[in-house]
């Protein structure tokens, strides 16, 4: 336990060793921590739980501090395993506590525990006295789930936010002010590009109605990560710009390859748009080498992403075109494209790659370069002559 106010401890897990999260689709170099939250007013109530691997040492740890049968009130503000992964055991001890969720939320979990429990629906507005202090539920649909919603504590002007502005990040620390500002906001970014990119719109509608209620704001405490206790309106204000077809002055290339004639266009893509451009950022990424996720926020950050690939059975390479697939989902806005690639017989992946670009919602431009075999100097040419092209655009 970590106590927060007189009233809000975090009874949360942090998880140091996890690398892998929602199957093997995000990669948490840094760990994670799932962050519960335990307010004791007059009435007593838990906030969200834990991921099903910790649920028993969850309900243990939680009855060292409290007697179970004390608790109030259960909030489950997101229904996914990693947040009310303890509540089959915790609901074993306490059967009968009533569960605050939307309605989504009541969905989500009879589909996950298929029982009957003492699920109570609320929607935006809606209030609980606790006490001192009162709670007020916000609906967030598809930050990043259906069935999301947020928590407001009023005594201590606290934003129990579940997904939203959370990080893939453990630290003993909990504090935003006390661990590396560049590591917090890196991973900040990482799992907005990531995971909630496709609802940038519903994010800024969410925050508009929030500020709405003109609830003042002390500390918002996320699902993931740590909590924003110093001028925690810094990641709203952040938020909002990551959903307004966010870029930064940086090109980003990406692409796989065989015997290395793709890397070496990218590499001549990247000369000549330093030759002409000195103040872009340029990031190269073989893809069949590096992490998908720390790609994807890189590509999020740019103005410009040109894709390579050699031919293979009248294809594209699995690690472009595994990406290519993760970025259409994510519908990336406000971004510019190019392919190129190499080919030993048929030549198709350079008109594939852009047809894939487009796909993604990115403005292709026309001038694609292939190359057979390994590029010569013609080719290196022309790929200068992009780079020059793209570093140009990006003036």
């Amino acid at each position: 336990m970590f106590k927060i106010t007189d009233n809000v401890s975090w009874v949360g897990k942090i998880d140091w060793e996890l690398r892998k999260f929602h199957g093997e689709e995000y990669t948490a170099n840094r760990g994670s921590s799932y962050n519960s939250y335990l307010i004791r007013d007059k009435k007593t109530v838990l906030i969200d739980t834990v991921w099903l691997p910790f649920s028993k040492e969850f309900v243990a740890d939680l009855k060292k501090e409290i007697d179970l049968k004390t608790i109030d009130y259960i909030i489950v503000n997101h229904g996914e395993v990693d947040h009310s992964g303890a509540l089959l055991d915790l609901m074993m001890e306490i059967p009968e506590t009533p569960i605050y969720c939307s309605k989504k939320g009541v969905e989500s979990l009879k589909g996950h525990y298929h029982t009957d429990w003492n699920l109570n629906i609320v929607k935006t507005g809606d209030t609980l006295d606790i006490g001192e202090g009162t709670l007020t539920f916000l609906e967030a649909p598809m930050l990043h789930w259906p069935d999301t919603m947020f928590t407001y504590y009023s005594k201590d002007a606290i934003l129990f936010s579940n997904d939203g502005f959370g990080q893939h990040y453990a630290s003993e620390a909990m504090y935003n002010d006390k661990v590396d500002q560049s590591e917090l906001y890196q991973e900040a970014l990482k799992y907005y590009a990531n995971i909630l990119t496709p609802f940038s719109a519903q994010v800024t509608r969410k925050i508009k109605e929030i500020l709405g209620f003109n609830l003042p704001l002390k500390m918002i405490c996320p699902s993931h990560g740590v909590i924003w206790r110093d001028n925690p309106a810094q990641i709203v204000e952040q938020y909002l710009k990551w959903a307004d077809n966010y870029q930064e002055n940086q090109v980003t290339i990406i692409y796989d390859t065989m015997w290395d004639g793709t890397g070496k266009m990218a590499q001549a893509i990247s000369k000549g748009i330093k030759s002409v451009n000195d103040d872009v950022v340029i990031k190269q990424y073989n893809v069949g080498r590096s992490d998908m996720n720390d790609v994807i926020s890189e590509i999020f950050k740019s103005k410009f992403v040109l894709a390579g690939s050699p031919t293979i059975n009248k294809g594209i390479l699995s690690g472009l075109a595994g990406i290519l697939e993760v970025i259409k989902g994510l519908q990336f806005k406000n971004k510019k494209a190019a392919a190129f690639g190499t080919y030993g017989w048929s030549g198709e992946s350079p008109a594939l790659i852009k047809e894939e670009l487009k796909k993604c919602g990115f403005d292709v431009l026309d001038d694609t370069i292939k190359s057979l075999w390994n590029p010569n100097e013609e080719v290196i040419g022309s790929c200068m002559d992009l780079g020059r092209k793209v570093g140009e655009l990006c003036k």
